[in-house]
């Protein structure tokens, strides 16, 4: 009888150190799981804050690349103003020169040798002596878009080129005057409007062109 006894009280104490040794077994399983998991969600944010700083970086540079842009639009067109202005300058101080076929200099001047003047003094520009060579320079202009510094050419018959001067007002009404070495009067201010100069007028011509784009070519 005793021996029974034993041998149940044995078989109970075994099978329940068997079921704890099963249920320590999943919880171990259990902790280690989710240990893991943790691990797995720390990796995924730090990949994800890697991202956003790469996002960053690259807003950043465009962002600043954009303001050099902006920084070079502005600069080419004080940079084009001061040299329009510079050629209006240089042109008005020859108001009243006397004109002079083949002339060059401030005693007598003839048209093109005039706008050849100007645009070496103020703008550093090498431009053809010839009236004809000079209206190949540069790039055409409608009437209706001429600005301050234009060329506009004339022909006194059989629209050969023979005559230049420089725009140097547009009125608001639209009105376009031009500043040139006229046979009659020397350097004097006309106006394409004008009876005798707006039928001989042929096209127009810009010289002096603002770059708004050469930050995009570095």
């Amino acid at each position: 009888m005793k021996k029974r006894v034993l041998v149940y009280i044995l078989f109970v104490t075994t099978f329940f150190t068997l079921q704890s040794c099963v249920s320590n077994y999943v919880v171990s399983n259990n902790q280690t799981y989710k240990t893991d998991a943790k691990f797995a969600s720390v990796n995924i944010k730090a990949v994800s804050n890697n991202s956003n700083n790469k996002g960053q970086h690259v807003l950043a540079s465009m962002s600043n690349t954009n303001d050099a842009i902006k920084r070079s639009a502005i600069e080419n067109a004080i940079m084009h103003s001061n040299t329009i202005d510079n050629i209006l300058s240089e042109a008005e101080s020859y108001l009243g020169t006397p004109y002079r076929y083949g002339g060059t200099s401030r005693s007598g001047i003839d048209c093109s040798a005039f706008v050849l003047s100007v645009f070496g003094v103020a703008a550093g520009m090498d431009l053809p002596r010839v009236a004809a060579d000079q209206s190949q320079e540069g790039v055409a202009v409608e009437r209706t878009e001429l600005q301050k510094g234009d060329l506009v050419f004339f022909s006194h018959r059989r629209g050969r080129i023979s005559h230049v001067g420089i725009v140097e007002e547009v009125t608001p009404e639209g009105e376009i005057k031009f500043i040139h070495a006229a046979t009659s009067k020397g350097v004097m201010v006309s106006s394409l409007d004008d009876n005798y100069w707006g039928p001989k007028f042929q096209f127009a011509k810009r010289i002096v062109k603002e770059n708004t784009l050469s930050v995009l070519n570095n």
